[in-house]
């Protein structure tokens, strides 16, 4: 037998979704859990890697300059705001997203904003053809002399018109639909989209050039193609947004060049997408009288802090099992609410339905909206008004103890700005329950547990004073929170 045995290739299997590998054949990949979509695939000999030329010697790192790795402005604050100050040139950022969440409007607005700078920009379309978003062009106002767009589905065209046009910030819109001749698979696949992605990387990091890429999304929502896609890039960021809100959010997942806890607000319009530097305004009901099942807290998008309201509704049940709906917020965090009331605070709801949201589409998904949810959900269930210039903020346990939460003078500041008079926050200390302070403008009341919130609030099942009356509204002026 002959030393140099020639390698054999061995058949495997790999899942079409996300790449993942595996020696026998099963119904459900390991990796993304889909199924039916491990299909087998041939494995190349692996050989041996011998030392071979570099492209630039190594140098001491106190030697690299750093002057062209700089950040300049996309032209849009708040994608500034979540990059960490903007696009990094030779970085490659993916913003991946649902179908119709406003992608391609987005990254078509940064690209006309370069090229008002006087930045030479090239727009690779490979989902429509050049009319027709020279159209959507003209309606947003994205018609520049240094904007230059293609529409190509090639890898190899792609290449070449970025040697022709020389840009300084590439976008590909989208990475699914690019395809190279001499890969196997059909564009989107999982082959595919490594070798597309690995050569606008390479690129974008040899000539320095920006490269914003669009990617899709799977039906529940991660990234599609494999997770080396993620790896490659420098910055991933996700678009979210309701269809039937035009508030739309971006958040950073992975970012190389700044914090990956900041979210970027925008309103989707008719001529286009417009960045909102305060949304608070949003997520608030403006009610002309106080009313039952309403209560406002602070969370935090990032580290942004957002106003955000919580409605509830309680009706009697005819159903054996009570309904529990929600909207805008967690269903098993309510539940949890829900069952903390009626243990810890004696509010029998066990026979009705129970229904809460959030106004203006928010998702909330921090625990410190826990607080205002129990108060809501009380104030529903006893028909009881609380006052419409109170925040409610604080995590609540099974215990029926309030847990702090971060950075909670940022979050009461942000009220007391809005002009909001009132606040209900856990007591630091057995020492501080139930000891009205003044921070910012505010009357802060800490309490202990859920039992004591409802107590200072008057929704307890005794006929105990208030800590916080509610104000009805004079003749000819509204009581309106101050938003």
């Amino acid at each position: 037998m002959s030393a140099t045995k020639k390698a054999r290739t061995r058949p495997a299997y790999r899942c079409t979704e996300c790449g993942w590998e595996t020696v026998k054949w099963v119904g459900r990949c390991g990796e993304c859990q889909s199924w039916g979509s491990v299909a087998e695939a041939a494995t190349e000999p692996q050989g041996r890697t011998a030392a071979g030329p570099v492209s630039a010697p190594a140098v001491p790192i106190g030697t690299v300059p750093v002057e062209t790795s700089y950040s300049r402005t996309s032209g849009v604050p708040e994608l500034d705001r979540v990059l960490g100050g903007g696009v990094v040139p030779g970085a490659a950022v993916l913003l991946a997203g649902e179908p119709g969440v406003g992608k391609s409007t987005l990254l078509l607005e940064v690209a006309a904003q370069t090229a008002r700078t006087g930045l030479r920009t090239l727009y690779v379309t490979g989902e429509e053809s050049a009319s027709q978003v020279r159209l959507r062009a003209d309606r947003t106002g994205g018609i520049h002399d240094e904007l230059f767009l293609a529409a190509e589905t090639d890898l190899g065209a792609v290449l070449s018109h970025v040697n022709d046009v020389d840009p300084q910030l590439l976008v590909v819109d989208s990475v699914q639909t690019i395809g190279a001749t001499d890969v196997e698979g059909v564009p989107g696949g999982v082959t595919q989209v490594k070798e597309v992605a690995a050569a606008l990387v390479r690129v974008a990091k040899t000539r320095n050039i920006a490269t914003m890429i669009v990617g899709h999304v799977t039906k529940d929502g991660s990234i599609a193609g494999p997770r080396v896609l993620e790896h490659l890039v420098d910055v991933v960021l996700h678009f979210e947004g309701e269809r039937s809100s035009r508030l739309r959010m971006v958040r950073a997942v992975k970012n190389r060049f700044g914090p990956v806890d900041e979210v970027g607000c925008f309103e989707l319009t008719g001529d286009g997408i417009a960045a909102v530097t305060d949304p608070t305004g949003l997520f608030v009901a403006r009610h002309h009288e106080p009313v039952p099942g309403t209560c406002v807290s602070v969370v935090l998008e990032g580290r942004r802090p957002i106003l955000a309201e919580v409605q509830a509704l309680v009706t009697p049940s005819a159903a054996e099992r009570p309904r529990r709906t929600t909207s805008g917020v967690d269903g098993s965090r309510i539940a949890m609410v829900v069952a903390v009331l009626q243990a810890r605070a004696r509010i029998r709801l066990h026979t009705h339905d129970v229904f809460a949201s959030t106004v203006g589409g928010v998702r909330i998904i921090e625990p410190a909206a826990d607080l205002a949810a129990a108060i809501a959900i009380a104030s529903a269930h006893k028909q009881r008004d609380i006052p419409t210039d109170l925040v409610a903020i604080g995590e609540l346990g099974l215990a029926g103890e309030l847990r702090r939460v971060r950075d909670t003078p940022h979050r009461l500041a942000e009220a007391a700005r809005l002009g909001f008079r009132g606040a209900v926050v856990p007591a630091e200390s057995q020492r501080d329950a139930g000891v009205v302070r003044h921070v910012d403008g505010l009357k802060v009341v800490g309490v202990p547990d859920v039992a004591s919130a409802l107590r200072v609030l008057g929704l307890d099942r005794e006929d105990s004073e208030p800590v916080f009356r509610v104000r009805r509204s004079e003749p000819g002026r509204p009581a309106l929170r101050g938003v």
